[in-house]
């Protein structure tokens, strides 16, 4: 399997030149770039980016011979696809819109969009129904350009199994839905290679990191051999339904010295894939 980092995992105030840089330096296959709103460097990926500015970053990727491995973005916390408010909602859909456009010219071949959001005020049954009315629509985009919108599992209070998640991608009917697999993601509920058993064929990207269960909350989030995950029996998992492609690092960087966290889940990745 590939190893891959996301750019969340870099210092904040490096610039995305600096984290391809960087990744290359540290042994990566490949560098999942971010969509943010607004600019935070020189050249960046954000939803008013033009397409010069995409190549740019392609240009770069290029240039250090490390691939843009996906696009990610936190974006749909903001604007779900499934908010009660239809502006709100049309707004997620024109970022992920324009989440395969960049992906097309960065070429790659995945997206990470957190398909919906139920609390209070939207419910289960609005959530599924106006969540798949999004992606069907979105997938014909996703399509044209051959490009996988991968749905991730997040803490989102929706799609919490892995059966239910199947079902969801089996009702879309496109082959270019599919999902991001992130492995930390689950352990507060669940078993990660429970997941994979079921959802293996549609795993088109994985996210790593660790979560200790004895705190439970957002605060468990670990980085890398930190946490609970029974990381040889996800592996073991992982092979058996033939997955070979990223493991991608999303981790916080460390307080003191931030930019050694690349480094050292790089080697920690090399141990996942001497399992």
């Amino acid at each position: 399997m590939k190893k891959g980092i996301n750019c969340w995992t870099f210092p904040a105030n490096y610039t995305v030149k600096e984290c391809i840089e960087n990744a290359k330096k540290a042994g990566y296959d490949g560098i999942e770039i971010n969509m943010e709103e607004e600019k935070k460097d020189t050249p960046s990926l954000r939803i008013d980016s033009t397409k010069d500015e995409i190549e740019e970053i392609f240009k770069i990727s290029r240039s250090n011979n490390i691939p843009i491995s996906s696009v990610a973005t936190a974006l749909h916390w903001k604007y779900p696809l499934t908010d009660n408010d239809k502006g709100v909602r049309n707004k997620g859909i024109k970022i992920v819109e324009k989440m395969i456009e960049a992906a097309k010219i960065l070429h790659t071949d995945a997206i990470l969009v957190v398909p919906g959001v139920v609390n209070e005020d939207v419910s289960y049954s609005k959530a599924y129904k106006r969540s798949q009315e999004a992606l069907k629509a979105l997938s014909k985009k996703a399509e044209e350009v051959k490009v996988c919108i991968g749905i991730e599992n997040v803490w989102n209070k929706f799609l919490l199994s892995p059966l239910e998640m199947r079902k969801f991608i089996d009702e879309i009917g496109s082959p270019y839905v599919r999902f991001y697999f992130d492995v930390g993601n689950v352990l507060a509920f669940s078993y990660p290679e429970h997941w994979i058993e079921v959802l293996g064929d549609y795993i088109v990207r994985v996210h790593i990191k660790d979560f200790d269960t004895s705190i439970g909350n957002i605060q468990g989030f670990k980085n890398l051999f930190e946490g609970d995950v029974n990381w040889k029996a996800v592996i073991k998992a992982l092979r058996k339904v033939n997955y070979d492609g990223y493991l991608t690092a999303e981790l916080s960087p460390y307080r003191t010295h931030p930019e050694m966290l690349a480094y050292d889940a790089s080697k920690k990745l090399d141990i996942l894939n001497r399992m």
